[in-house]
């Protein structure tokens, strides 16, 4: 797996921690010119972390390499759906964690705040994107309320999109309410999340 030290190369890390799988972690960052190597290059002409490499598949996009670890190294440690209406109900809440939280709103701020030197610094923009997170993390605790678990059948792919989510809004200095911060005390106890932080962030920590 390639890249590190950002909250999209966290994911599948933590995936494969939890699944128990041997991997190989090159931990390039995004913005270091790694990404733009000819050896980077030919497996990722998009030139993004993170990227797996698992024999002759070069996959891209966190969510995308986290659902093949899944399905390619299944376990009891993480819940994975058997019904069409259960992979539906993982996906509406992957799909809108990731559109609405991590997309729309975290790296709008990410763009024009600690990369405005690049994109062009815009706090007025920065601002506006952290209402919208506010907003929808509320909505999320709502949803979530009391649960240990984004899906009442239990931890699995939704919470590890949720969780890399929180700790980028925390890292941003975002308020969460106190179901979510109920939620990410619980879940920042798991043996592989805290391994995975440990590999993933090994360069800023």
């Amino acid at each position: 797996m390639w890249g590190a030290g950002t909250s999209r190369t966290m994911r599948p890390v933590w995936v494969a921690e939890e699944l128990g799988i041997s991997y190989e972690l090159k931990p390039i960052g995004p913005r270091t010119g790694e990404t733009q190597t000819p050896e980077f290059s030919l497996l990722n002409p998009k030139q993004k972390i993170p990227l797996l490499v698992s024999g002759s598949l070069c996959l891209s996009e966190s969510l995308a390499i986290c659902r093949y670890l899944l399905a390619s190294f299944p376990n009891d440690t993480l819940y994975i759906p058997q019904t069409s209406e259960a992979r539906a109900r993982e996906d509406e809440w992957c799909c809108y964690i990731y559109g609405e939280l991590d997309e729309t709103s975290l790296y709008v701020m990410r763009r024009h705040g600690d990369l405005g030197h690049i994109y062009g610094a815009a706090p007025e923009v920065v601002s506006a994107a952290g209402d919208y997170a506010a907003k929808h993390l509320s909505i999320t605790a709502g949803r979530l309320g009391d649960q240990q678990s984004v899906l009442p059948e239990g931890f699995g792919l939704a919470d590890i999109m949720l969780m890399t989510c929180l700790d980028w809004a925390i890292a941003y200095h975002l308020s969460l309410p106190n179901e979510l911060m109920r939620y990410r005390t619980h879940i920042a106890q798991r043996p592989a999340y805290q391994r995975a932080k440990a590999a993933n962030f090994a360069r800023t920590i």
